[in-house]
């Protein structure tokens, strides 16, 4: 037998912890910080957020294939990365939904593991982007140690049964009791493991609307009280109460009806009404996300080839969501044009090469984006007709013109008194441009305009 000594094995567990040298105690978590905290995260008004289908994003399916396209994401214009559920997936009455949670603090076999997520934010954070995690805190599945060590934690009919979420068909889930203290502690406590051991920045939560405002302002505030720390939280919700709780972003389901009506018919002017009214109630400072699909939308109603006409109509439809107000968010596979659903149940690997001029155009697009002050930050004043799509957004000195052909037909725009005679850089193409008192536009054709 090998006589290992004091000063071998000192040396081996330096070796082995050597990862974990910097990191520091946090507090009654007992928890380490892994890595670096991001120094800092965009405003929210610089947010682009690209929402990730692991079991879509790439062949295998897994954390490892995410991070091999970070530099594909970064090129597009992105800065954060929503990762939709990365945990442990309960069996019973499964329909493989990702957001059936079997273990709050465990990364799904099929996914990776803890270290393949670790690897993912250091190289995120090593392009300048943020990582947040999908965070399911309605509900469990239906085999989570939970249920039988505490099921007190869970809603409960008049015969003493947990029950799935009330008014839903989520059959697959069991519902959390939130009057249970001791559960919300578990769920903070949950929500700080990753923040700290994964060094991930924040949080979109499912289901907002379904779980208490004292809920997350608890959570909200524990996990902004860590030291050194710089969180995001995007509530799937509508709730006015979400800003005050402390969310960051909530959903813009209205303007997404509002152009998915459009495309179909209705008036363009009422995106702009739809605009103003979301935004009437929000403190100042926080935003909507705005989409023309999203996991949900893509899964069971359709791809927006298919929802907005195909690919021009797809692409000039994300023009004013991206542009008129709000955070934009980008779908996995969006960029590319699929055309079938994508599902989230099952592995489905989207093929980024379907429409290479289509992701091209959303780079140039978000390149604009990026790059203006107005885009981004600028005060909003409508110039839209019955057909066309038309604001220009001015910060300071930096104006864009955006027009957006909302038609599959060509329409001829009626050049407004106020834009007559005003002169432009086309910001595509640099070519110069005057308007007079007509704009002739092809189907889908959208201009973006930055002041000469």
């Amino acid at each position: 037998m090998k006589i290992i000594t004091s000063a071998f094995l000192i040396a081996l567990l330096l070796v082995s912890c050597k990862k974990e040298t910097s990191l520091t105690p946090t507090g009654s978590s007992g928890y380490s910080q892994y890595g670096t905290p991001v120094a800092s995260i965009p405003s929210t008004e610089d947010l682009v957020i690209y929402e990730v289908n692991l079991r879509a994003f790439s062949t295998a399916g897994n954390l490892a294939g995410v991070t091999a396209r970070l530099q594909q994401l970064k090129d597009l214009g992105i800065n954060t990365i929503w990762l939709m559920p990365i945990y442990s997936e309960g069996v019973i009455n499964t329909v493989h939904s990702p957001y059936c949670v079997k273990n709050f603090k465990e990364v799904s076999t099929e996914y990776g593991s803890l270290a393949d997520l670790r690897n993912l934010t250091d190289q995120a954070h090593a392009l300048n982007m943020t990582v947040i995690l999908d965070w399911v805190a309605n509900h469990t599945s239906w085999d989570n140690p939970w249920i039988t060590a505490h099921d007190d934690w869970y809603t409960k009919n008049s015969a003493g049964q947990i029950i799935k979420p009330a008014g839903t068909n989520w059959n697959d889930v069991a519902d959390l009791n939130f009057s249970n203290l001791s559960m919300q502690d578990a769920m903070i406590d949950a929500m700080k493991y990753w923040t700290l051991e994964a060094n991930v920045d924040g949080f979109r939560c499912d289901y907002a609307d379904g779980v208490p405002f004292s809920f997350w302002e608890k959570a909200i505030s524990s996990l902004k009280a860590l030291p050194n720390r710089n969180l995001l939280f995007l509530a799937e919700g509508t709730r006015s109460d979400h800003y005050t709780a402390g969310f960051d972003l909530t959903y813009s389901w209205n303007f997404y009806t509002a152009i998915k009506n459009c495309w179909s018919g209705s008036s363009a002017m009422t995106l702009f009404s739809t605009n103003t009214n979301e935004y009437a109630a929000i403190p100042s400072g926080k935003h909507k996300i705005r989409f023309t699909t999203n996991h949900d939308e893509s899964a069971w109603t359709a791809s927006p080839i298919t929802q907005y006409n195909g690919v021009n109509g797809a692409l000039a439809a994300s023009i004013p969501t991206i542009f008129m107000y709000g955070v934009p968010l980008i779908y996995s596979g969006q960029e590319v044009g699929r055309a079938s659903t994508t599902p989230f149940f099952t592995k489905s690997p989207i093929n980024w090469n379907a429409n290479p001029s289509m992701l091209q155009s959303y780079k140039d697009v978000m390149a604009v984006y990026n790059s203006s002050d107005a885009a981004r930050k600028g005060t909003v004043q409508n110039f839209s007709s019955t057909d066309v799509v038309c604001f220009k957004k001015t910060k300071n000195a930096d104006q864009l013109l955006v027009v957006t052909n909302a038609r599959n037909a060509a329409s001829i725009y009626t050049i407004p008194a106020a834009l007559e005679g005003s002169q432009w850089i086309n910001a595509l193409t640099n070519e110069n441009i005057t308007l007079s008192t007509e704009l002739n536009l092809t189907a889908y054709q959208f201009l973006l305009l930055k002041k000469q």
